[in-house]
């Protein structure tokens, strides 16, 4: 953890609340309305379930964005919990992480954490010895709630919004644990939040830990959400098996259709995980899922749907995803999100491509 600032200096920070301008909040759809920290709306028009409702806590994917000459960036904050998982440090869990420059060009600099049992924490997320205006990207914890945010500028320094995005416009990923940023290390390395480095929209992650299942009434929420650009579903293990999929997916995308006729929806098939090397009854039932899902699309086509599109979970680690790839077996090490991205840049750039 980096050094924390003196008391001296501590005394000198204005302290800022990110929801309010020039700051700009993303990955929180209805903060604008409930000034939550939150990923879906506290009251949903429909019933999800309680490991949803309490997942959405769960900051993954937020991001709050500026422009600063101030060269100490401070941060204070307060957590709805500590840090419990035995297979992901406290960094990824409940830190921030900060990157310095635009869309293309950020860069990471630190990340800011408390020790594992800590529910509140203050420390930098920039010390530099210049007061040049720099374009900053702080990303929010991923498995954990963030109560308070408090940002914390030397007294002279300008603030400014950060850059405009290409356009208005929401990339929402729609899934599972991995998706949410199991076991990334820190923040900025989910792929959802690597992918944003890439492209310069707002991303929207979804992902719920052992319980991104496809129900409808999560389709109808996150149709709601205003702009959506794509959509990335990505939500095949927690599914519950070939038969479920069968029930839930084509009902998943058919009631986003109803909402969204032409935005284009991607859907990704299952990352490998390290039994399918062991056991090939495994590997048969994640082929078959794999080859339904491809089938899927393929008819949706058919049937004129030219804004649908698969892509294998097969190709998304690359060569020998079983080494290097997974911390346990089934969650992508930083390594596995990087390649992750790789895969998925230039898919979604063709898809953005056709808007």
């Amino acid at each position: 953890m980096p050094e924390n600032h003196s008391q001296s200096e501590a005394e000198k920070f204005n302290w800022y609340d990110p929801g309010e301008k020039p700051f700009v909040l993303a990955g929180f759809p209805w903060f604008a309305q409930e000034r939550l920290y939150r990923r879906l709306p506290l009251k949903p028009a429909w019933p999800i379930p309680p490991a949803v409702d309490s997942l959405a806590n769960c900051t993954a994917g937020g991001q709050v964005r500026f422009s600063t000459n101030s060269r100490l960036i401070c941060l204070k904050v307060a957590l709805t919990a500590s840090s419990g998982m035995y297979h992901m440090p406290a960094t990824g869990q409940s830190g921030f992480d900060c990157y310095v420059g635009p869309v293309g060009q950020a860069r990471y600099l630190r990340t800011i954490a408390g020790q594992p049992t800590d529910i509140t924490y203050q420390g930098l997320a920039l010390d530099l010895p210049d007061s040049a205006m720099r374009v900053i990207t702080l990303n929010f914890p991923l498995y954990q709630g963030v109560k308070e945010l408090a940002i914390g500028l030397l007294p002279e320094a300008r603030i400014q919004p950060p850059p405009a995005y290409d356009r208005p416009g929401r990339i929402i990923i729609y899934g599972t644990s991995i998706t949410q940023g199991g076991c990334a290390s820190r923040p900025g390395l989910v792929y959802s939040n690597i992918l944003s480095r890439r492209f310069n929209y707002e991303f929207i992650n979804l992902g719920f830990s052992g319980s991104g299942r496809g129900e409808p009434e999560m389709a109808k929420i996150i149709a709601e959400i205003p702009q959506p650009l794509v959509y990335i579903l990505d939500y095949e293990a927690n599914a519950g098996g070939l038969t479920k999929l069968r029930e839930t997916l084509p009902v998943f995308i058919s009631l986003l259709r109803k909402k969204h006729t032409s935005v284009p929806i991607l859907l990704l098939s299952r990352i490998p995980y390290a039994l399918l090397r062991h056991n090939s009854a495994a590997l048969k039932d994640h082929l078959a899922a794999k080859s339904y899902q491809s089938s899927l699309v393929t008819r949706l086509r058919e049937k004129g749907d030219k804004k649908i599109f698969f892509f294998s979970g097969q190709r998304l680690l690359g060569k020998k995803h079983w080494e290097e790839c997974t911390v346990d077996g089934v969650h992508p090490t930083d390594l596995g999100f990087f390649r992750m991205a790789e895969a998925l840049t230039p898919v979604i750039q063709n898809i953005l491509n056709s808007l």
